[in-house]
């Protein structure tokens, strides 16, 4: 054989290979669903919690053939173990480099020093704020605005997810909120890959979306209970960054929560849940039976928040032992997002002056 037709095989080898690469990066592999084994109910609801497909990362397939489309930074940023003079609480609560959840205490109030009293008039206090800015967010979209906001909530059974929207958004105009709480997919959802219902959920142009549990599910019960491959949670973690990355670029800032309990706090809270009537809607066995994988779940969240606490959408993580600081916490890394994305009121499309003329004469 020639030269020139040996380096053109060669060629021909190589260009083969590039090419199946490229099918390679523009399609995430679905993993097979998990089959329930019928061994037992808390099995069977650990099994349906979380979606086991994996997801592409955007619309169209094609997209992830884009350049660098992984290369979502972390939070490097050294973690801070004391607040510094003259600056918002949720600095200390922000996830960075070095950040151990275990050494995070959720009996603490980390930037605020009084009781329960005071934090709760303190919550009031900035009730009216929260409501004026998610006015005018709303508002916005009146003069073409398209920008929204993600507030992702995500914690252990009884962790205080349900209480935010409640408690913090009650001064917020409800047209203007869209809550979403995840709970096991239906066999439609199913289907599809694990970001299909999370993108359907999204909030829409001068809306604030609030998720309760959401696409982290897929990172974190798959994970404890083994549903899908280590590899494939693995890939999922760069398949989230860049899925947030490109929510943000469309105009939807995102804030994530992840709302820290003990142990012992989430036992108090869910023999409350059986001690009252009022409450035992809330509990389910499975939520005993979660108990069990404590630690693994706490290893989980671990990995979850270094991989995922991107600088364009770091983690927060709440001490939510004390109800009332939790909800504190959470309003004010609320009202942090909606002073830096600062809506305004939509300039009108007329003159003032005529109409006011008009409606005089009218």
């Amino acid at each position: 054989m020639s030269k020139s037709k040996s380096k053109g095989a060669k060629k021909a080898a190589k260009k083969k290979e590039s090419d199946k690469a490229a099918k390679a990066v523009k399609a995430v592999k679905v993993s097979k669903a998990t089959k329930g084994s019928g061994k037992g109910a808390s099995k069977s609801k650990a099994s349906k919690r979380g979606s086991s497909k994996a997801e592409p990362l955007a619309s169209s397939p094609a997209a992830l053939a884009a350049p660098n489309v992984y290369d979502v930074p972390v939070d490097v940023e050294p973690v801070e173990k004391k607040l510094r003079p003259d600056e918002p609480i949720t600095s200390v609560l922000r996830v960075r480099r070095g950040f151990v959840l275990a050494d995070f205490d959720p009996e603490s109030t980390p930037g605020f020093d009084e009781g329960r009293k005071e934090g709760e008039e303190a919550l009031s206090a900035f009730a009216p704020e929260m409501g004026a800015w998610q006015e005018r967010l709303f508002a916005e979209t009146k003069g073409g605005g398209k920008r929204s906001l993600l507030i992702v909530l995500q914690g252990l059974d009884s962790a205080g997810k349900g209480g935010i929207v409640r408690h913090v958004m009650s001064n917020c105009d409800p047209a203007g909120i869209k809550a979403t709480a995840f709970k096991a997919p239906t066999e439609e959802e199913r289907q599809h890959d694990f970001l299909w219902r999370v993108r359907k959920a999204l909030p829409g142009p001068g809306q604030i979306g609030v998720f309760d549990r959401s696409h982290y599910e897929d990172v974190l019960i798959t994970k404890v209970r083994k549903l899908v491959p280590a590899g494939e949670i693995t890939k999922r973690y760069a398949v989230i960054n860049a899925f947030e990355r490109e929510v943000i670029d469309s105009g939807t800032e995102i804030l994530k929560v992840f709302m820290y309990i003990s142990r012992d706090e989430q036992k108090a809270r869910l023999m409350e849940r059986l001690d009252r009537p009022d409450k035992r809607f809330k509990y389910t066995p499975g939520d005993t039976d979660n108990r069990a994988y404590w630690d693994d779940y706490m290893k989980a969240f671990q990995v979850m928040l270094a991989r995922t606490s991107t600088v364009a959408a770091p983690w927060y993580v709440i001490p939510a032992n004390n109800k009332w600081y939790a909800r504190y916490a959470v309003q004010q890394l609320i009202l942090e997002k909606l002073r830096a994305m600062s809506p305004d009121w939509p300039v009108p499309d007329y003159d003032i002056e005529v109409e006011k003329a008009r409606l005089a004469d009218s």
